[in-house]
């Protein structure tokens, strides 16, 4: 695997383009108000987002790893942010819900899929080690199948 890397710019103020690789579209990221404008997502927001698509792409490898197609994924993923014991802010948790976009008698080898996917998520679980995750995986029909 390579080892990605990312430039980022300052546009203004808080404002941040982060170029990738050639031909990947420049993301622009901001802080909320006061400090920023809003104009695009905070890094609490680009950290709960890689977590959660980590996951949702960890899963659909999984379940097409045994030919089964899970349906459109959904991912919901809320940061905790908080004070630490030194009155700083911090990401103190990320509560990430899945969601299969068809019901689990429609998936065939789900509980295996369900058993490993986390495993082999390299983003949730080298954040893991510092930020507690909870995460639930539901069907289409609203059934909590783990977690």
């Amino acid at each position: 695997m390579d080892n990605p890397s990312v430039t980022l710019i300052q546009r203004q103020g808080y404002q941040f383009e982060h170029h990738y690789a050639p031909g990947i579209p420049v993301l622009l990221s901001d802080e909320p108000a006061p400090l920023g404008t809003a104009q695009g997502p905070d890094p609490v927001q680009l950290l709960a987002s890689a977590v959660g698509n980590c996951l949702s792409a960890s899963l659909l490898f999984a379940c097409q790893k045994y030919k089964d197609d899970p349906g459109t994924l959904r991912a919901e993923v809320q940061a905790t942010v908080g004070r630490n014991e030194r009155n700083r802010m911090r990401v103190l948790g990320l509560a990430v819900d899945l969601h299969l976009g068809r019901p689990a008698a429609e998936v065939g080898h789900l509980q295996r899929v369900l058993d490993t996917f986390e495993d082999y998520c390299t983003v949730t679980q080298s954040v893991a080690s510092a930020i507690p995750i909870t995460l639930r995986v539901l069907d289409s029909t609203g059934a909590v199948l783990k977690g």
